[in-house]
Parts: structure tokens; C-alpha cells; sequence
């Protein structure tokens, strides 16, 4: 974080000091909220969650170097205490990034948002000195936390905004105002809390209203919902996709033998021809994506192709290729799970195995509310449709039902198998796998079947694979 004493601070988030002997002493170090985070420096902000209270670590943090705490109560040590910690770190994220002036770039989606800002980070700290969210913490706390990570040298800051309802983003954008706002699409994430696609596309649209009319949209022109936010904005509209209307364009779309993809990116200065390192077709819209915000930052598309071609996965369990010393490829897609995002993963896993035997390892998608059933159906017949060799669903009803899917599309038989859990299914895989097989595993988080792709790539001593 910028250097901040804690006085002011203390008037920024229209907190009251305690047991602080200097209000001078500044703030040098990052804003946390783990207390295992801390170093010398820090301001630790503690929460009140349902396991524990970050109030009760407030001594430790201290001890291990933290400036202050930022309090909902007194706690004995120096301490900020606020009315309500949230709105005070919002309110300190709001001021800093103010104070920064660096180039605010947001993006909001369905399915890819991870993905692509990690591609977005990747092509534009090539340019100037980048920070951008970790991971996908989008929401209230994890995004201030990301804008409270920028220093003074910070000229892009790149942050990935997630909602579970109308008003979510308005309230982002709020703390963390963006001159680009990036809308990947309007999939069928959290549908069931949403009500439908619409109210979906409703809420997504908030990041192209709190645009400036300076600023920029980018738009995905494959989408008609999102193509549609154009009227929704007073700033710039930049569209990207495969459609010939879009300013930012992929022609000659082709996966290598590996699944990786490869085409001709177009974009209003220029043409360069772009191969990834990852995996799946579903990235060309990413990097399509990502190329329409740098181009609009003042990149050329040769620099743009290059940064794309060189990027590499920075989240966890998204794709994540691993080759085992068997020659089995395990596809640790296991982060979440979307009908978009499982659609894609099953294109991706028959673009890398043509010749080779395919497992589908897949467990339930959340919160699809009535659509749930429809859904997991839909993706059990599509495995059956791209010649999966082998499907393995993990879990309850909603992996009896993309078991289902697949039998009655394809009269599979043996060829699909419904498992009561991981550990069933790394039991059936290690007893299974043959060399050269490839094996995706992919699922909602709450279902937690990163740990099959974990097992199967641990080998015991004598050539197993061992699991958790």
C-alpha cells in the first residue's frame, strides 16, 4: 500500500484511534486480513467470521510487526476502531485509489473472468507495473484488499468483480471506480440465485453504467446480452469476438494437436498471429478479450500476440495440465464448475486426446436452481456426442443425472459409471488408467474433486498412485 500514517487513516475511514502513542507512524507494509500475512508494516483488518474473530489475533499480529489493527472494538494494542470494519477497508480502498491515479481496468462475466485477468495482467505488465486481483477474490473484502496492494509505482490495476445479485457490482465499482470495464458474457452461473438470464445480464451491466465518458466498454460480441450493455454506457465501445463486426477479432481459429489454440488476431492497428499455452478453444475469447483492453491502453498487436502467446495459467485448478511419468495427462479443471465452463473443458479434453483414451472425471454444477436437472443432462449427452471414452460422475442426484445424460444419448452402458464420491472415483481411476490417457476432472468448488486430480498425480514407491 501507499505509505499512510494513522492518523489519516483514522479520518479516512472515520475511525477513533486507541492505544496508539505516535498517530504519525505509518502504514508501510500490505493490508491484510490473515493474520499469517502479516509482516512489518501491516494494518491488520480483523473480521468477525463464523470460525473465528480476527479481533482475538490482534496481540500476535502486533508482536509479528503490524502497525495497527483496524477494529471494531478496542483490543489493547494500537488500534483503528470503525463502526463497521467492511465499510471502513472500502473506504480506505476508495481513497487510495484516488490518491494512485493509476489506470483502473474491471471485468465481470459468467464463465472465464479468472482466466482472462490473469491474461489481462500478464500482456500489460509488459507495458507498466501491474497489480490485479489473486486468484477470484471479487467480492467486498477480497477486492479492496487487491486495490490496497497498489503502490505509488502502480500504473495498471486490474480487478476481476463477481456478484451474486443486482447491485453487487454497483457496489465495487463504487469503491474502485474503473475507466475500463470488461464484460466477458452472460452464461448461466448462479442462475438459480439470479432468477434467469436476464437478471443476470441486469447485474453485469452495472460495470458499463459507472464508466466515465472517457472511459471504455469492451464488450463480447458474440453475446448478444452483453453486445446489448452498449446502450447502457456514456463511455467508448469496444467490441471483441469472431464476428466481423468486432473491433478486436480472431480469424483461422484452430487447436494444435495438444488442444492449444491458435489464430490471427485483428485488431484496429494491426494484425499478428497468436499460439497459447493454454488449453481449450474457450481461451480465444479470453485473449480476445484481453487484446481489446490492451489495445485500448496504447498496445500494438504484435506486442499483444506475443504477451499472449508467452502467457501462462497463474490460478490454480483451471486447466491445469500435468503429464505424470506414465505418459496420463491429468486436466485439473477442478476450481468451479458452470455449464459454459463444463462445455468448454469437454471441447478441450477431445481436442487433447484425439487418439488417445478420454476420461470426463465430473461432479455437480451449483446453483443452477430449476434449470439443474437440464443441465447436468445436457453435459452428460455431450460427452457421449464428443466420443469421451469414459465418463466418471462423483456424487449425488446431480451426478446420477449427467450419468443419465450420457446413457440415454448414447446407450453407454459400461462406458459411464456413477461413483458415491472422490474417493470411489480415484479408486476406480487408479486401477483403471492406462499410459497415454487423459484424464479431466472438473466440478462445482463445494464438490471438491481437486483432490482426485491431486491423487492421481502422487506416486508411491512402487508406481501407484496414492490416494489422499
Amino acid at each position: 500500500m501507499i505509505a499512510l500514517s494513522l492518523a489519516e487513516i483514522a479520518e479516512v475511514v472515520g475511525g477513533q484511534t486507541h492505544d496508539i502513542p505516535d498517530p504519525s507512524v505509518q502504514v508501510t507494509g500490505p493490508v491484510v486480513r490473515d493474520s499469517r500475512e502479516v509482516v512489518p508494516g501491516s494494518l491488520f483488518v480483523a473480521f468477525v467470521g463464523e470460525r473465528a474473530d480476527g479481533h482475538d489475533y490482534a496481540h500476535a499480529v502486533v508482536g509479528a510487526g503490524a502497525v495497527a489493527v483496524l477494529a471494531s472494538r478496542p483490543v489493547g494494542v494500537p488500534a483503528i476502531v470503525v463502526e463497521d470494519v467492511q465499510s471502513a477497508l472500502g473506504a480506505l480502498a476508495r481513497h487510495v485509489v484516488h490518491r494512485l491515479g493509476a489506470t483502473l481496468v474491471a471485468l465481470t462475466g459468467s464463465a472465464g473472468k479468472t482466466s482472462t485477468k490473469d491474461l489481462i495482467a500478464q500482456v500489460l505488465r509488459r507495458k507498466a507495473p501491474t497489480v490485479f486481483t489473486p486468484g477470484s477474490l471479487n467480492n467486498e473484502i477480497g477486492l479492496p484488499l487487491t486495490a490496497l496492494s497498489a503502490t505509488a509505482e502502480t500504473r495498471f490495476l486490474v480487478l476481476e468483480m463477481g456478484a451474486r445479485g443486482i447491485g453487487h457490482i454497483r457496489y465495487l465499482t463504487g469503491l474502485t471506480p474503473p475507466r475500463i470495464g470488461l464484460v466477458l458474457n452472460v452464461g448461466s452461473a448462479h442462475i438459480g440465485e439470479f432468477g434467469g438470464r436476464e437478471q443476470i445480464a441486469q447485474a453485469k451491466g452495472e460495470l458499463v453504467e459507472a464508466l466515465p465518458e472517457d472511459g471504455a466498454a469492451v464488450l463480447n460480441a458474440d453475446d448478444p446480452l452483453v453486445r446489448a450493455m452498449a446502450s447502457r454506457t456514456k463511455a467508448k465501445v469496444v467490441l471483441f469476438g469472431e464476428s466481423a463486426e468486432a473491433d478486436v477479432r480472431a480469424e483461422n481459429v484452430r487447436l494444435t494437436d495438444s488442444g492449444q489454440p491458435s489464430f490471427r488476431l485483428h485488431t484496429p492497428s494491426g494484425a499478428s498471429d497468436v499460439t497459447m499455452r493454454l488449453y481449450g478453444e474457450h481461451h480465444v475469447s479470453n485473449a480476445l478479450a484481453a487484446a481489446a483492453v490492451a489495445h485500448e491502453l496504447g498496445m500494438s498487436a504484435a506486442e499483444i500476440a506475443t504477451a499472449l502467446s508467452e502467457a501462462g495459467s497463474l490460478s490454480r485448478w483451471r486447466m491445469e495440465v500435468t503429464e505424470r511419468p506414465d505418459g496420463v495427462t491429468i486436466v485439473n479443471d477442478a476450481y468451479n464448475a458452470n455449464p459454459e465452463s463444463m462445455r468448454a473443458a469437454l471441447r478441450a479434453l477431445a481436442a487433447m486426446g484425439k487418439g488417445r483414451r478420454t476420461w470426463a472425471v465430473l461432479g455437480k454444477m451449483a446453483e443452477l436452481g430449476d434449470e439443474a436437472l437440464a443441465e447436468h443432462d445436457a453435459v452428460g449427452r455431450l460427452a457421449v456426442r464428443l466420443n469421451v471414452s469414459k465418463l466418471v460422475a462423483v456424487g449425488g442426484i446431480e451426478a446420477s443425472w449427467l450419468q443419465l445424460g450420457a446413457y440415454n444419448e448414447g446407450s453407454w452402458g459400461e462406458e459411464s459409471v456413477h461413483v458415491s464420491d472422490a474417493q470411489a472415483a480415484v479408486d476406480l481411476l487408479r486401477s483403471e488408467l492406462r499410459p497415454g490417457d487423459v484424464v479431466l476432472v472438473k466440478a462445482s468448488r463445494s464438490v471438491g474433486l481437486e483432490g482426485v486430480a491431486q491423487a492421481l498425480l502422487e506416486t508411491g514407491a512402487e508406481g501407484e498412485v496414492a490416494a489422499r
